[in-house]
């Protein structure tokens, strides 16, 4: 991806007086911010990634692909923040070889468009799950989840393999030293064709289709009144209930409502800071496939790259501020005991209600 402010040639190259350096100010930011930002969102992932496989009571279809998320998260700080790092502290020379240009640029696109992989899933999920319950129970399952996300990855480890053809380290000679950098293998007006293809495919077609989703469960949660099939049974199936039962129903029914609000906010407000936390990056994309020389400041480009790694560190915090089954789960992996959430009632509802049942069931391193 373009985060350089230059891009050399393969070929050797000598340059003109001293070596280029950002400055300071980019330079004392990279190397203080960055790896605070970087430190903060592997840990908060990783407790996101264990808090789910130590509790049976959090492995749920909408769970399995956030765990998928946050794998995909940790590969983008950790190939893509350390990466730039690392070089800012040498001066912007790049001190992981040929094999590690090519593997780490793989590595940070795949983590890249596995995330957004991921996010489409669960936007799918929770569009069946509220919109279409009875197809749900099938559906979305935590099996079928499981392959899901299977599959995300699956496709995004081969279509990324091109950039393993792409790019290359070069040299440029300066009087001060050789600056060695991973950048572009050919000419880079022959990239436009596949930032273009990533640009639709990895954020405007999601993105797209989350507006689409989100607007038709909007409309049946919060609008309108909800559809036969989100009411539960019917009023002549409860007549012979006795008066307690039926407030008991109404109050599970009115939980389960809740529940469902909430998670569905929670994961809105995650793809609402996707949208907003890589604007800035794929906007710099776009428009310099139009510039000669392309804009290349190094404040902007360090605001792009922060703005991607803040997405990438954020979704824990949304998670353990707006689901208290998660909150409750993180709390119990400090306490060093088995994550075993004791939910209230609007939180321990199941996820799916029907007529028929409740059913839960510019590569971005330096």
């Amino acid at each position: 991806m373009e985060n350089r402010t230059e891009h050399p040639e393969r070929a050797n190259a000598s340059g003109l007086g001293t070596m280029p350096r950002p400055p300071l100010a980019v330079q004392v930011v990279t190397l203080t911010l960055v790896p605070l930002v970087c430190a903060v969102g592997v840990a908060g992932n990783a407790m996101v990634v264990l808090v789910v496989l130590r509790s049976r009571q959090m492995v749920t279809p909408t769970n399995c692909y956030l765990v998928s998320l946050a794998a995909a998260d940790l590969l983008v700080l950790l190939a893509a923040g350390v990466p730039t790092v690392a070089e800012a502290a040498s001066t912007r020379v790049w001190i992981f070889g040929h094999a590690g240009c090519l593997v780490i640029t793989y590595l940070q696109y795949v983590g890249i468009n596995a995330s957004t992989g991921s996010i489409t899933a669960f936007t799918v999920e929770r569009y069946l799950a509220i919109c279409h319950p009875l197809r749900a129970q099938t559906l979305c399952t935590v099996a079928r989840a499981k392959r899901i996300a299977a599959s995300v990855w699956l496709g995004t480890t081969a279509y990324c393999v091109l950039w393993l053809f792409l790019v290359d380290t070069s040299e440029t000679v300066y009087a001060d030293g050789v600056q060695v950098q991973c950048g572009y293998r050919m000419s880079r007006s022959l990239y436009l064709p596949i930032y273009f293809l990533d640009f639709a495919l990895f954020y405007a077609l999601p993105l797209g289709l989350a507006t689409a989703f989100y607007l038709l469960i909007v409309r049946i949660l919060f609008v309108g009144p909800l559809p036969p099939e989100h009411r539960g049974h019917s009023g002549s199936a409860q007549q012979g209930r006795p008066s307690g039962h039926q407030r008991y129903s109404s109050r599970g029914k009115r939980g389960a409502l809740n529940s469902r609000k909430q998670v569905t906010k929670m994961l809105a407000v995650v793809v609402l800071v996707f949208a907003l936390l890589w604007l800035p990056y794929r906007t710099l994309v776009v428009v310099n496939s139009f510039l000669s020389p392309p804009y290349l400041n190094p404040g902007f480009l360090l605001f792009c790259r922060l703005c991607v790694y803040l997405n990438s560190a954020v979704n824990p915090v949304i998670y353990a501020l707006m689901s208290q089954r998660f909150r409750e789960a993180f709390h119990g992996l400090f306490q060093c005991q088995r994550a075993r959430p004791q939910l209230p009632p609007q939180e321990a509802t199941p996820v799916y209600y029907s007529v028929i049942k409740d059913c839960s069931q510019i590569r971005l391193g330096s």
